[in-house]
Parts: C-alpha cells; sequence; structure tokens
C-alpha cells in the first residue's frame, strides 16, 4: 500500500476498500456464500419474464412486484462485481467518483425497495377492505404514477449524499475498513464536523422508511380489523395468506437496517468485522429473498414457472 494512502490530503484520488477487516486470508471462501446470494437474487429475473409473459398477471400487485425485481437486481449488481473484484483478487482502490455514485445508487434504491413496500401495502389494503373497488382505484395510470413518485422521492432525498461527502476534507486516511462506500462508512474518515451529513442520513431514513414503515403498520391494522370481520376461521386465515409473503419481506428489509443504521452512529464497541458482515445481510437478503418467497408463495407465479419447465420439457 502506497504512502499516499495514508499522509495527508484534502481530495482523494480513491479509497481503498479493506473487504471484511481481520479475515482477508479467507476471503475467498467467504465469497461463496455471497456469489450465491448473488446468483439467486439474479432469480428477479425470472418474475420479471413470467409476469410479462402471463397476461393475467398484469395487475398492480405484480407491478408492483416487478418493480420490486428491478430495484433488487439493481441494488445488488452495484454492490456485488466491486466486492467479488476484493474478494477474488485483491482489487481494492475505487476512484473517489465511482465510490460516491455506488454510494448514491446503494442508498437511492434501498429507500425504493421501502416505497416499494408501501405501495405493496397499499394494494394489500385496497384488495381486502375494498376489493369491489380495488380495479377502479388501483388503475394502470395511477401504478405508473405511483412508481414514478418513488423515483422521484428516492432520487431527490439520496442525491445530496455524495454531494456532502465530496465536500468534506478526508486528511487523515482514505481507507474504508470494509467492501462498500455506504454514506456513513465514508464520511466517518473525514477529518470535520460531519454531523450535518450524520443528521441528513437520519432525517433520510425518518422521511423515506420512517414514514414508509409508519404507513405500512396503519395499513395492516386497518388489513386486520377487516380479516378479523370476516364471518368464519377459513376465511381470515385464506385472506391472512395473501398478506404473508409481503409480511415477511417486509420484517427482512426493515429490521436489518434499522440495526445496522443504529449500530454505525451508536455502537462504536461493536467488532468491525461483525459490522461488514451485518451489512452484507441487510443489503444483501431482501434481493434475495425477494424471489424466492414471492416466486414460492404466490401461487399464481410458481403455477406458471412450473408450466414454463413442464412444457420445455415436454
Amino acid at each position: 500500500m502506497s504512502d499516499s494512502n495514508t499522509t495527508h490530503f484534502t481530495n482523494p484520488s480513491t479509497f481503498i476498500l479493506l473487504g471484511i477487516p481481520g479475515m482477508e486470508t479467507v476471503h475467498v471462501w467467504i465469497s461463496s456464500p455471497f456469489w450465491a446470494m448473488y446468483a439467486i437474487a439474479v432469480g428477479n429475473f425470472t418474475i420479471l419474464f413470467i409476469v410479462k409473459r402471463e397476461p393475467s398477471l398484469h395487475g398492480p400487485m405484480y407491478y408492483f412486484l416487478c418493480m420490486l425485481a428491478v430495484t433488487d437486481l439493481v441494488l445488488s449488481t452495484t454492490i456485488f462485481p466491486k466486492m467479488l473484484s476484493i474478494f477474488w483478487f485483491n482489487s481494492r482502490e475505487i476512484d473517489f467518483s465511482a465510490c460516491l455514485t455506488q454510494m448514491y445508487f446503494i442508498h437511492c434504491f434501498s429507500a425504493m425497495e421501502s416505497g416499494i413496500f408501501a405501495a405493496m401495502a397499499l394494494d394489500r389494503y385496497v384488495a381486502i377492505c375494498h376489493p369491489l373497488r380495488h380495479s377502479t382505484i388501483l388503475t394502470n395510470p395511477i401504478v405508473g404514477k405511483i412508481g414514478l413518485a418513488m423515483v422521484l422521492r428516492c432520487g431527490m432525498l439520496t442525491l445530496p449524499y455524495p454531494f456532502l461527502a465530496r465536500q468534506w476534507p478526508y486528511c487523515r486516511t482514505n481507507i474504508i475498513p470494509q467492501h462498500l462506500c455506504l454514506h456513513m462508512a465514508v464520511v466517518n474518515l473525514a477529518c470535520a464536523d460531519i454531523r450535518v451529513s450524520s443528521y441528513y442520513g437520519l432525517f433520510v431514513q425518518f422521511s423515506v422508511m420512517g414514514l414508509d414503515g409508519i404507513f405500512i403498520v396503519v395499513s395492516y391494522i386497518q388489513i386486520l380489523r377487516a380479516i378479523f370481520s370476516l364471518p368464519t376461521k377459513d376465511a381470515r386465515i385464506k385472506t391472512f395468506g395473501t398478506c404473508g409473503s409481503h409480511l415477511f419481506v417486509i420484517l427482512a428489509f426493515y429490521t436489518p437496517r434499522l440495526f445496522i443504521s443504529l449500530l454505525y452512529r451508536f455502537g462504536q464497541n461493536v467488532a468491525l468485522n461483525f459490522h461488514v458482515l451485518f451489512s452484507n445481510v441487510y443489503l444483501f437478503m431482501p434481493p434475495m429473498l425477494n424471489p424466492i418467497i414471492y416466486g414460492v408463495r404466490t401461487k399464481q407465479i410458481w403455477d406458471r414457472l412450473l408450466q414454463l419447465f413442464t412444457h420445455e420439457g415436454a
């Protein structure tokens, strides 16, 4: 490692991504499960293909599911190639601008996932609480406007991240002790008061995931009230089953994100390699789980997938 990595500078031309500190000798072996997770995440293409191919799936629920699949594909592809180059080829340098670009895409598409989950909660609310009006409330133009609003909201709110990170002086080191250019991981290297970045990060967390979470909770309170008002136990179980996949992926998405956000701000005594490993979990787990959960638990998609393979195998 050259001296320029540790000497004084104001605007580094590159950052050095360490991977998982203290576990460099086993990076190749560690990469195997993450490669498998990415391969499964690529299964989101299958969902896109099936929904496009099957006209009966051209509805709000499946359009939102396609938005989620695209978001997961972009998010995981933003992260994985550089991570693999670190683990397999020890290629640790990343251009300063490329690091800020990765930072923007990670946070933008993570926030977009949150918005899509809120939109899916809206779809479940309308389908269960106002079933006769579902097709008139969530029309294709409305679904398109919801999708556009989510893109604009997340794109604009996360845009200041790279600009804030660029303005700080980095006069101590340009070594990032992990394999991702996350916002707080980068700005924590600055030799300046970074409270603006930290507070803005918290503002975005609340404005996006906080408000989305509140909306999802309120939606499901109304959904549960409607479910428990159904006359029979079988009807209640069947109706609640339509929400099972959505609830599971919501928990898989929000729980680790809340935990990692608190870790970066208040977990100074937590082992660094635990920080890094948990960052992988919170970023890779939802893109991996979403195609599995929705592909297997959503009967319409599973049936079309089986028909596809049965037809091709015949």
